[in-house]
């Protein structure tokens, strides 16, 4: 494929509320992410993904925008977000927005107006279904119907998320229009793009017509009916003519159900979008990513099946934003290393093992750390609301309140979104007033001033790979290589990077027991290893637990 400027970059993801509290509120700001560039930078990233900061009533913790051209107090001004943008520039640091426009805050002045007026336009700007019924039954992703009655009147709304996120009326010009000017706006305000949310939920079945239920609640997945929908691809079309593709910005899909076929729609050289996140592998330890009490059993080849399945999909069309925690997932160091959640080999091998696949590597918050779950004794002490509804439906499903309590502990979103430690003080450093979501307890033990100066600590190791791939003489291989596999034990995880100039072996080691790896071609030079030595002769490679390995080869 052509090559682009986003395809350099490292992403890092940042959860504004739980990040920096720069005025003693308890919530994280703009300007705490200002005063944090410094060790953005020396982390080595070069663009920043900041979660919503547009008005909300927070019900979904910004992703139910009531304004899209304000910003929430308290997070700070429209002078806040342009000097964020202005100094994170001068550090050659790029900022990208998300981009929600699947649905509105039920608080949006639209919404509000179209209560109010039936005939007014903006009563078309979202989905209303008249009837003393509820028009059908499906489900929506956050659990109940997707349809809620609108008081004193015979007549429902669609909501494929929250309550209070209404979804906009894609079949409406008028609403495409307008929402093609506010993106444009933004762009023009100095942003380099977006994370465009939740994107393959613009276009309904029209007949909406019930389905057969999945659930003791005789309810149906609204994924079946409302995401990636036939005639989708008209209005993703239109959407990029009219806005993306008037400025050379970068798009980040978070476009789930598109199928490895339907790539090159989203991604190849006439796509969509920039680039796409694919969650299968972030999925294999539950049936679907809005049933987290339907556990799968999976194994470390399980999802190396997953990640080069990936892939090699996206390389014959296109490029991926490669990740393995954001703000919608638990910590991929409880998840995938379990009962070596903290054991700071593996969790370094880990790391390596997603950073150097073929496309852009995100990094959310903390992740550079290492950080781990956090576990809550009661369903009243999450802040989530798709956990809230997971426990209960969990509970509808046949599972007891332990059972239910111990699959949101795993799955939930606040694990992500617990403040980040800086240090090990009360707060963490994060505020010095009590936080809106509550530390994770290995705050003490897990923080940047007990890492940032030593050099075996996983944030050490971070920046060591971001400089490897953004900086050393193999930066061509790592970042625009080809990528195939390696046949490799089930608990290995092999692939190799392809340029024209080198080829790079790369072996992570999810065990803790040492395994002989055979390298069919003649070895180097070893390129990166987490641990202090590396042993191999001819052609065999004998990794140690939890190693990874980076191996120029002939």
């Amino acid at each position: 494929m052509k090559r682009q400027w986003w395809q350099k970059e490292v992403v890092y993801q940042i959860y504004p509320k739980s990040f920096k509290d720069s005025n003693h509120d308890g919530i994280g700001d703009i300007q705490g992410i200002i005063s944090k560039l410094n060790y953005l930078q020396e982390l080595g990233v070069t663009m920043l993904w900041i979660c919503p900061i547009f008005q909300s009533p927070m019900d979904d913790n910004g992703y139910d925008i009531s304004d899209y051209f304000s910003l929430a107090p308290e997070f700070g001004t429209m002078d806040d977000l342009k000097q964020l943008i202005d100094e994170a520039k001068i550090k050659g640091i790029k900022i990208i927005l998300d981009l929600v426009i699947n649905h509105t805050s039920d608080e949006h002045p639209w919404f509000q107006e179209a209560l109010k007026n039936p005939n007014s336009k903006y009563h078309d700007f979202y989905i209303f279904k008249q009837g003393t019924q509820i028009p059908n039954n499906w489900r929506s992703v956050f659990g109940t119907s997707v349809w809620e009655k609108i008081k004193g009147r015979d007549e429902y709304y669609l909501h494929c998320f929250g309550k209070k996120q209404p979804d906009l009326n894609w079949e409406n010009p008028e609403v495409r229009k307008t929402l093609y000017e506010m993106v444009n706006q933004w762009l023009d305000f100095g942003i380099a793009g977006f994370r465009v949310d939740a994107i393959t939920f613009i276009k309904k079945d029209q007949s909406y017509q019930s389905r057969k239920s999945d659930g003791v609640d005789h309810l149906v997945k609204c994924t079946k009916t409302c995401r990636n929908q036939p005639g989708i691809d008209k209005f993703l079309k239109e959407l990029k003519e009219n806005t993306f593709e008037t400025h050379h910005c970068v798009t980040v899909a978070e476009a789930p159900g598109v199928q490895y076929d339907e790539l090159d729609d989203f991604i190849g050289d006439q796509g969509y979008f920039s680039m796409i996140f694919d969650f299968k592998h972030a999925d294999l330890d539950v049936a679907s990513g809005s049933e987290w009490f339907k556990r799968v059993d999976w194994t470390i080849k399980d999802l190396n099946t997953r990640i080069m399945t990936s892939q090699l999909a996206i390389q014959k069309v296109g490029w991926a934003a490669n990740f393995i925690e954001n703000h919608d997932q638990p910590r991929a160091t409880t998840k995938y290393l379990k009962t070596f959640a903290e054991h700071k080999d593996a969790v370094k091998m880990m790391g390596a093992m997603y950073f150097f696949l073929r496309g852009t590597p995100f990094i959310y918050q903390g992740q550079e750390l290492g950080m781990i779950n956090a576990t809550r004794n009661s369903i009243e002490e999450f802040n989530d609301i798709s956990s809230v509804d997971q426990y209960h439906r969990s509970i509808q499903e046949g599972c007891t309140q332990q059972e239910a309590l111990h699959y949101i502990n795993l799955r939930s979103r606040d694990n992500t979104r617990t403040p980040f430690p800086w240090n090990d003080e009360i707060y963490g450093g994060f505020s010095d007033q009590t936080p809106w979501l509550a530390m994770n307890d290995s705050y003490t033990r897990i923080n940047v001033e007990a890492q940032q100066y030593d050099k075996e600590s996983v944030l050490s190791f971070y920046k060591d790979m971001i400089t490897l791939r953004q900086h050393s003489k193999y930066q061509e291989c790592l970042i625009y290589g080809d990528i195939e596999p390696i046949k490799s034990h089930e608990k290995v995880i092999a692939y190799k990077r392809t340029s024209n100039y080198e080829c790079i072996h790369c072996y992570f080691n999810f065990s803790d027991e040492v395994i002989s790896q055979t390298c069919t071609s003649n070895i180097k030079t070893v390129v990166l290893n987490n641990l202090k030595h590396a042993e191999y002769k001819e052609h065999t490679i004998i990794l140690q637990p939890f190693q990874a390995l980076l191996i120029e080869v002939e």
